[in-house]
């Protein structure tokens, strides 16, 4: 068999040949990409922090040293000075600065610590397996090390105060020193260790200024008790008002007001009379420097990354697309840049969003900060309901010191958390803005959205038009009106409507269950990070973990820091030292030394402030748990927010009113609210 050889011509796939695409001297226009190789600075993090630890451990000893000096040679002292006790979180009258820039400075760090290669600054190239440890240890380690700072701010000394700018000022100096040498890190952006820094160079340069400003002025000895905000507090609440009401206040407020008095309500201006309990002035100093940090690793861990896919988009794009049915164009290039533009749309949806959460997240903050001072003030007064929805004893409790202790944390968690989902549902709202609306709309394209609503604009039109026939028909049909009362007429008409309009009020009702979710999703999102109100309904907030968390810390710190009852403690402690004085002089006057004797008005003054002590402390409700005769007749179910139960035994009747005739057995001081408010 004779077989031919059978040439085959070459096909040329045209669809295919790539090569009319580029010309021969064309020239990449590609930019090289930047690699950031690790930078070590001259100034050795592992070797500061071992000398900072050592002067910081030795300038803790001096402090110890001294203060336990001062205790002896002073004796009675009012406030704490102790190295164990950095600063009293129960004081309203303390600065605040000092406190709220260390907290925002170990808050900075542990912000840091998420994404950093070394958790531990005294070990390089972590191994994988252990970083997990070695983060847990560092989240102890950098309060430790910014500790004496707080400690020397509370002690009230100059020593502490030269010790502190000297802390400070070292932090300070060697961390611009770190940054100047290498202000790009091979990260997950070159500069974000750089931006990230900058909270903690603030609260490092205002402890820099604060310490030697205090060195310079002295200590302050004008702190809690001794200070006059608590007697001012209560002459504010003594103090007469007048009662004329004029004619304008009565009348229905316009419109433009109303909307005035809600914005005024988002904005927190500082009033004389009140203060900040320390608590929560470092919670929203916190939640602040967590909404910087937020939107800074939001903002890194998103952008470059649309930066690189928007500079890789070449003539291959084409094929990518067409390879899922998306023919954009039939010209290449065309391809490219419409792909390039939607990607920058991409990156403004998304920073749009991370801003749109940013001024929520501070408005809201604002908003929180006014809730704060309106709730504290009604707890003062007593408004239990109004907060706790049921009768609550204002009192300390295991869950209430837990809570007491951790708000500031759970403070900048949640809002951490509120703002990355806000950004997400802020992200996926513009998408569906620009994409589906402003897009098609500009390019009269994919008009996806409006051919629905085109096709569907009977049964909206259906929809409107029956809606608005019941408004209608009710303001005009069935309401009458007569000698300033309002009834119901054409009864008949009204039942006879609604039994016809029932299938088009159930679609109503659709619309209403859609919009209903839509509503209820938004405002949950836009007050995710707050905890001073509940995202459930008034008879469920105990089920909110947050909210809990913060109804709990106002009954410690209203129980522990009552002005009215702080004032009371310090008019008290200035007759203890009054009558030691007086008591002092007496006992000179028997031996022979002095001969004046107190006169009859201040006799009859310190007998009437001794019987007024007497009354408050047998009357005080506070007190009665501490009392024998209570603790053996009354159990826990008797009593009602520190309030005997009237309805109890006779016996514990007869036993309530014996404290009046001994008065040796309740004669501690109040340390709980004080109703008298």
């Amino acid at each position: 068999m004779n077989h031919s050889k059978v040439e085959f011509e070459p096909f040329e796939y045209s669809y295919y040949d790539y090569s009319d695409w580029y010309s021969e001297n064309a020239e990449p226009t590609k930019p090289p990409k930047e690699v950031i190789l690790p930078c070590d600075p001259t100034a050795d993090d592992k070797l500061f922090h071992i000398c900072m630890l050592s002067i910081s451990l030795v300038i803790m000893l001096i402090l110890a040293v001294l203060t336990r000096k001062n205790k002896f040679c002073q004796g009675f002292t009012r406030g704490s000075s102790s190295i164990f006790s950095p600063t009293n979180f129960l004081d309203q009258t303390q600065k605040k600065g000092l406190v709220m820039a260390v907290f925002g400075l170990v808050f900075s760090k542990l912000a840091m610590l998420v994404i950093a290669p070394d958790p531990l600054p005294f070990s390089k190239d972590t191994p994988a397996e252990i970083k997990e440890y070695m983060k847990i240890i560092a989240i102890f380690y950098y309060p430790v090390l910014y500790y004496p700072l707080l400690v020397c701010g509370t002690l009230q000394r100059k020593a502490g105060y030269a010790f502190g700018a000297l802390l400070s000022f070292s932090h300070f100096g060697v961390l611009v020193w770190q940054k100047f040498d290498c202000p790009k890190t091979p990260e997950i952006y070159k500069y974000y260790a750089l931006l990230a820094s900058l909270p903690q160079l603030a609260c490092l340069a205002y402890l820099c200024v604060q310490f030697p400003l205090l060195f310079i002025k002295g200590p302050n000895t004008d702190e809690d008790l001794d200070s006059s905000y608590y007697t001012d507090y209560v002459k504010s609440l003594l103090k007469k008002r007048l009662s004329t009401v004029s004619s304008s206040t009565t009348d229905k407020p316009t419109l433009a007001k109303r909307i005035l008095e809600v914005v005024k309500s988002y904005f927190y201006l500082p009033e004389k009379v009140f203060r900040f309990p320390l608590q929560l002035a470092v919670s929203a100093f916190v939640a602040f420097v967590a909404i910087y940090h937020t939107a800074l690793l939001l903002v890194v861990l998103v952008v470059p990354t649309l930066h690189i896919v928007r500079a890789g988009i070449d003539e291959n794009i084409a094929f990518l697309l067409l390879g899922f049915g998306i023919i954009l164009s039939d010209d290449r290039m065309e391809v490219v840049k419409i792909v390039t533009f939607y990607t920058w749309l991409l990156e403004v949806c998304y920073l749009c969003a991370m801003t749109l959460s940013c001024l929520v997240s501070l408005v809201m903050l604002m908003r929180s900060m006014v809730l704060h001072r309106s709730n504290l003030r009604g707890l003062y007064k007593g408004d239990i309901y109004n907060i706790y929805n049921s009768q609550k004893t204002i009192c300390p409790s295991k869950p209430g010191v837990v809570c007491w202790m951790g708000l500031t944390g759970y403070q900048a968690a949640i809002v951490c958390f509120g703002m990355a989902i806000q950004t997400i549902v802020f992200f996926i709202c513009f998408l569906f803005l620009v994409f589906l609306i402003i897009i098609p709309i500009f390019y009269g394209r994919n008009i996806i959205v409006f051919e629905i609503a085109g096709k569907a604009w009977p049964a909206w039109v259906t929809l409107i038009l029956a809606t608005v026939l019941q408004h209608v028909i009710a303001k005009f049909a069935f309401i009458k009106k007569e000698a300033g009362t309002r009834d119901l007429k054409n009864r008949e008409s009204l039942f006879l409507l609604t039994y016809l309009l029932f299938l088009i009020n159930t679609v109503v009702g659709l619309v209403v269950a859609i919009w209903r979710m839509v509503i209820t999703a938004l405002y949950n999102i836009i007050h995710l990070g707050r905890i001073d109100i509940s995202l459930l309904h008034r008879t469920s907030e105990s089920y909110d973990p947050a909210y809990r968390y913060y109804t709990h810390f106002l009954k410690v710190e209203v129980s522990q820091s009552h002005p009215v009852m702080k004032a009371f403690c310090g008019l008290l402690l200035d007759m203890m030292v009054e009558c030691g004085r007086a008591g002092q002089k007496i006992q000179d006057a028997e031996e022979g030394i002095q001969e004046n004797r107190p006169n009859k008005a201040t006799s009859r003054r310190m007998i009437r402030a001794r019987w007024q002590l007497l009354y408050t402390l047998v009357n005080n409700p506070s007190l009665l748990g501490s009392r024998k005769h209570f603790q053996t007749l009354h159990t826990s179910e008797s009593v009602l927010n520190g309030t005997p139960n009237r309805s109890s035994k006779k016996g514990s009747k007869k036993e309530a009113a014996k404290p009046a005739a001994e008065p040796d057995q309740s004669t501690e001081t109040p340390t709980n609210q004080d109703k008298t408010d």
